[in-house]
């Protein structure tokens, strides 16, 4: 099992950025890990996802440009960079590690392995 701890949210206007990150217990040398969002009244989407071993990237189409998934391997650590940010990404995000992620990449049945999550609110 991995413990993953988010951290890094937080209110801001429309247009603006935050980074997300996610501090992992343990090794995630050869791991898919990933950013989820979740809105109230909405299930929980993937974002962005990373394969620590390559570093091969998936993103949401809804975020193509304006988020960038990295990884700090020394560190453990995923991170998340929102650019551009628009209301409609106002949601608790969420850090997932998984080893399917590979055939279910932006899928919560990726992963078994889930943070606490960090508030994202984006004002207009």
């Amino acid at each position: 099992q991995v413990q993953l701890v988010e951290s890094g949210g937080g209110s801001v206007q429309a247009g603006g950025s935050l980074r997300l990150s996610c501090a992992a217990s343990g090794s995630t040398s050869t791991m898919w890990m990933a950013w989820f969002r979740q809105a109230p009244g909405k299930q929980r989407e993937g974002v962005a996802t990373i394969y620590t071993g390559t570093t091969s990237t998936v993103y949401a189409d809804s975020v193509k440009g304006r988020f960038t998934i990295s990884q700090d391997n020394a560190k453990n650590t995923v991170y998340l960079r929102m650019n551009n940010l628009t209301p409609e990404d106002t949601a608790m995000y969420y850090c997932a590690a998984g080893q399917n992620g590979n055939l279910y990449p932006l899928k919560t049945y990726g992963y078994n392995n889930w943070g606490q999550g960090t508030q994202v609110t984006v004002s207009s």
